[in-house]
């Protein structure tokens, strides 16, 4: 790795598995000294164990982005005060998945997704941008989704909760990249973790049929834009949402 996010610090949430985790290791790879943040307090001292293996930086911190204010602000505070004082990088990534339909979604399904796909990054970003601003600058990514774009029949609250964090990228960088927070999303198409003797299909291999990519992409690419839009690399980019997704939104292949 070339040391882009050298001495920088991040806070990564929901960085216990999957896109969250391959984000927190690409970012420790590349310098950055990252807290590793969701539930489940075991999988997380996995993944710092993995970090420091490599001679990486990290620590866990436990938390629940219930979506309540409270809940963000305490995970800023033990985040900030794990980090050293501040917060270079906060990656808005924790977040919750429901597949049902519109019909088959209760109240308490719709208010909970809400809760934690949309209010909890929220209100983090509310008590990590000023500070941010204070220490001279930083940079917010936040992780949107391709079906916030592009219709599927079912996921209808899921898809919702990622246009709206879509939309909040564009305001935030409109309401903090003058004082020099830049924000940026990136929007995965179909990522798969893939495990080793792994034969059956996933079924998110069907929706990537018929694109450039024609087939599911790995948390690694994901990580490999989140670096990029942390580092200096990207200094210009502000308010933009970068599409990793194999070409599902952009673009078409026909087949005979």
């Amino acid at each position: 790795m070339s040391g882009r996010l050298q001495d920088k610090t991040a806070l990564v949430t929901g960085s216990t598995s999957n896109i969250g985790r391959a984000i927190a290791e690409a970012f420790a790879a590349e310098g950055a000294h990252v807290v590793v943040s969701g539930r489940h307090r075991e999988r997380g001292a996995q993944v710092v164990a993995g970090i420091q293996a490599a001679d990486g930086r990290a620590d866990f911190v436990e938390a629940d982005l219930d979506g309540s204010a409270r809940a963000s602000q305490d995970q800023a505070e033990r985040a900030r005060e794990t980090l050293g004082g501040r917060i270079d990088i906060l990656v808005n990534n924790a977040g919750i998945y429901p597949g049902a339909t519109t019909t088959a979604t209760d109240e308490e399904t719709f208010d909970r997704v809400y809760a934690v796909n949309v209010k909890a990054p929220f209100f983090l970003t509310a008590a990590v941008a000023p500070a941010m601003a204070q220490a001279g600058g930083g940079a917010i990514i936040n992780l949107g989704s391709w079906v916030a774009r592009l219709g599927i029949p079912i996921g209808a609250l899921y898809s919702s909760t990622k246009g709206a964090v879509e939309t909040l990228t564009r305001a935030w960088a409109a309401e903090f990249g003058p004082s020099g927070v830049r924000v940026n999303a990136i929007s995965p198409g179909v990522i798969v973790t893939r495990t080793a003797g792994q034969s059956e299909p996933h079924p998110g291999e069907a929706m990537m049929k018929g694109t450039p990519a024609g087939d599911v992409g790995g948390p690694d690419a994901i990580a490999h834009a989140a670096v990029w839009l942390a580092s200096d690399e990207a200094a210009f980019v502000h308010g933009t949402v970068v599409d990793v997704d194999g070409g599902r939104t952009g673009a078409a292949v026909i087949t005979a």
